[in-house]
């Protein structure tokens, strides 16, 4: 498993657990006593340090490449999944994800960022950064759910839309900006969730939702810490800073009112349990979903927009 700088004690403690595991005591030592202790203290540091963790901290844990990403939500919650490609316009983006599915016993359409999990799939989403062709495809495939009046659940995982000459000469601004009224717009019920890392216009194109869940180590900022440093302070070395400014932990944002519910992670962060962290996620949706099903059409673009209109107010009040 990936280590991140802070959990350095904690590696070193469960390094001892695997070795132990591996030792044959010839019956005069009990090992499994041993483990045990180990374990217990294992377990006592991660909840003192995920409990106590900083805004930079968190950048990190969000960022972790062992974090479940879009395909493995999509492989465990969505049955019979029928992928969807292409924005009819130019091209598909494998940066976006999305489809035709049954969540729950329930048809729906799922819309998600991609980042892969190794260089080849890396490459191959672009490391979740979606080009215009990618927002246009989400717009396609949320028109589609309003035409047969399916739910939309979006899962948001991207450091930001792609910044490349490419993109910019397709229309990035503009793609990101129809993608947000679309979501604004759609009559259908549309719950969203941070699961990793929400950067920028590049994540609310998918997130102008009713419900915004965020996992509780997940980020959702207008600029990466890097970046925001880069701007303020000319250089990256004042990230750590800027993340503590930025407000973008999904307790900050619970507070001032830009996402409704934080979904709790397993301790030590999602990488450690994914499949925990799936079906919490689960749950989650299932249960905001539940909440929109008695709502017309006008009524949820009506509550979808006044959200959003209203966001910052309760941390001002």
């Amino acid at each position: 498993m990936h280590v991140l700088d802070f959990e350095k004690s904690v590696s070193d403690l469960e390094t001892k657990i695997e070795e132990l595991r591996h030792l044959s005591d010839g019956g005069h030592v009990n090992i499994g006593a041993e483990i045990s202790r180990l374990q217990e203290k294992v377990d006592k540091q991660l909840r003192t340090l995920y409990e106590k963790l900083t805004p930079a901290q968190k950048v990190q844990v969000a960022r972790h490449p062992e974090r479940p990403h879009c395909l493995d939500y999509i492989k465990a919650l969505i049955e019979d999944f029928t992928p969807l490609s292409g924005d009819r316009l130019f091209g598909d983006d494998q940066a976006i994800i999305g489809g035709l599915g049954r969540f729950r016993g329930e048809s729906c359409v799922i819309i998600g960022q991609e980042r892969g999990f190794d260089t080849e799939s890396r490459i191959k989403h672009n490391f979740g950064m979606a080009k215009p062709e990618g927002y246009r495809k989400a717009q396609r495939l949320m028109r589609l759910a309003e035409r047969f009046s399916l739910p939309i659940i979006t899962l948001v995982d991207t450091a930001g839309a792609f910044p490349g000459v490419e993109a910019e000469a397709r229309g990035q601004a503009e793609a990101i900006a129809r993608s947000i009224e679309t979501c604004l717009g759609v009559k259908v019920p549309l719950v969203s969730c941070i699961i990793g890392e929400g950067g920028s216009g590049g994540a609310i194109a998918l997130a102008a939702a009713n419900r915004v869940l965020m996992l509780e180590h997940a980020i959702y900022s207008v600029i990466s810490p890097e970046g925001c440093a880069s701007i303020l302070w000319r250089s990256a070395s004042h990230a750590d800073e800027a993340a503590a400014a930025l407000k973008l932990t999904a307790q900050d944002l619970l507070q001032l009112g830009i996402i409704d519910s934080i979904v709790s992670e397993p301790v030590g962060g999602a990488h450690r349990d994914p499949q925990k962290t799936i079906k919490a996620v689960g749950d989650a949706l299932e249960q905001s979903l539940e909440d929109l099903v008695g709502l017309d059409g006008p009524a949820l673009v009506s509550e979808r927009r006044k959200k959003f209109l209203d966001m910052g107010k309760k941390g001002l009040a």
